[in-house]
């Protein structure tokens, strides 16, 4: 799951990251996978807590409205925080990475989540991965009506039914 994450946040750091004069190049696989980091982190820390309604809700939504989630703003501020502490960055230059690749990342990690045509990202394995040890997916999925991982027309069917989207 972490590779596939890292795979996507390279695909989206270009101007974020890798063309950003205020990180150098030769920092920025380390920048790339600080983002990667803060996204799983947030994700797991999430499902972790008992929060996987906000999980679930990121994953049912449109990709085109994954920034103004409550849970990609947790994103938002510990990835600013990250690249501050690491890269010395001001709130301001952290808050422009941030702000430029979590909306693309997300949008294009739920887009791929919700398309049945690709496999690289599934709901079950983003929470097992995420969830840790005892963490069961099942129980999980059962709770938002979606019993072994898919019903009827798919998650996006599932969880727009249970977030009446």
């Amino acid at each position: 799951m972490f590779e596939q994450l890292l795979s996507l946040v390279q695909e989206n750091a270009g101007t974020a990251i890798i063309d950003n004069d205020a990180i150098p190049n030769e920092r920025n696989n380390e920048a790339i996978e600080t983002a990667t980091h803060s996204i799983s982190d947030t994700f797991k820390s999430a499902i972790q807590s008992g929060n996987v309604s906000d999980v679930m809700q990121m994953f049912g939504g449109n990709s085109s409205n994954v920034s103004s989630m409550p849970l990609t703003q947790n994103m938002h501020g510990n990835l600013v925080d990250n690249l501050m502490n690491k890269f010395g960055l001001s709130n301001s230059q952290a808050g422009g990475i941030a702000s430029s690749i979590l909306p693309a990342v997300l949008g294009n990690l739920v887009h791929k989540t919700n398309d049945p045509a690709d496999s690289s990202f599934d709901i079950s394995s983003i929470l097992s991965n995420l969830g840790g040890s005892g963490f069961d997916v099942g129980s999980v999925l059962s709770k938002f009506g979606m019993g072994g991982g898919s019903q009827g027309g798919g998650i996006t069917d599932a969880l727009k039914n249970i977030f009446g989207k």
